[in-house]
């Protein structure tokens, strides 16, 4: 039988069927897929073969294969750096949640997520959440940062998800589509969800006053079905964003302002560092490129791990 991977626990995976029905499945004995060691080898959205087995009263099923991926969206754990963790397969579009604070949304991880994206080809659209609770001066870093991405070439809607603001704008964009929602615990997902399906009653909770970061409230990626065409994935919170199997030297090119100019450099290798005539570089001392892009494409490059809770600079 062929299905598609609802929900995954680590051991037993949620599998819908090309009619509808859904089943429990596991793993048929040591199953690897494509040499990717992952954390699971099998991801929300993975299109799968399975076959039913009785056990007892119960009927359940045992996946044999994973057909092969579209793309995927696959993260290095920061702390177990050899671990790697394929959020979700087959998608669409990836929705990345923004909050300027209660939690604050560095740009060291938007920009690690989007270099993700860019090199599996997963185009990706930054939500700037909870735009109702911002002061002036808030604002102004909300739409600098607005404009900053959407300069690049990014898709940005300013939304409020509590209040419904530019909900239906969200919505339009997932028209028979597969989307994902990401981002770091409390800046809105459940809330955006249910806000788009109240049907769904998703559980959301308060930001944690201690520590201003959300709490965990999704503890496995599951995908929905939604009644107005779409179908959504919502994931648990990440904290940080550690990017997977990429040379140096192909970094630059999933930062789009970088890639246009990498043909000016002196250097066809140059890696946009301490070499000499590096369009990039010139360009950074125009003020043509944000240099919270390139700190970020630093960080990536010389391997310095993400710290999702250092101070703006």
């Amino acid at each position: 039988m062929n299905g598609t991977v609802y929900k995954s626990t680590g051991s037993w995976y949620t599998v819908k069927t090309e009619g509808g029905t859904f089943y429990e499945c596991r793993i048929k004995g040591k199953f690897r897929t494509q040499e990717i060691k992952s954390t699971n080898p099998i991801a929300v959205g993975d299109e799968v073969i399975f076959e039913l087995e009785s056990i007892g009263d119960e009927t359940v099923g045992v996946i044999s294969e994973i057909k092969e991926r579209n793309n995927y969206i696959i993260r290095k754990s920061v702390k177990l750096s050899k671990q790697t963790h394929i959020i979700a397969a087959n998608l669409d579009q990836v929705f990345l949640l923004v909050t300027l604070n209660n939690p604050t949304t560095f740009t060291s991880f938007i920009d690690r997520f989007l270099v993700t994206a860019e090199a599996y080809d997963i185009p990706v659209v930054l939500l700037f959440n909870k735009m109702d609770v911002y002061d002036k001066e808030e604002m102004v870093e909300v739409n600098y940062l607005v404009k900053l991405y959407t300069d690049i070439g990014y898709h940005c809607i300013e939304i409020a998800a509590k209040e419904g603001k530019n909900v239906n704008k969200v919505k339009e964009l997932m028209l028979n589509k597969t989307s994902m929602f990401a981002g770091h615990s409390g800046v809105g997902k459940s809330t955006l969800v249910n806000a788009l399906e109240p049907g769904l009653r998703l559980k959301t909770a308060e930001i944690s006053e201690q520590h201003l970061q959300g709490q965990h409230t999704t503890t496995f990626a599951e995908m929905y079905d939604l009644s107005f065409g779409a179908r959504i994935v919502d994931t648990p919170g990440i904290k940080g964003f550690g990017i997977v199997d990429m040379d140096d030297d192909e970094i630059g090119d999933y930062f789009p302002e970088f890639f246009k100019l990498k043909s000016e450099c002196k250097f066809n290798n140059c890696l946009h560092l301490d070499e000499p005539k590096c369009a990039v570089k010139e360009a950074l001392e125009n003020d043509e490129i944000a240099w919270s892009r390139y700190r970020s494409y630093v960080q990536m490059v010389t391997g310095e791990e993400e710290n999702p809770y250092r101070e703006r600079s």
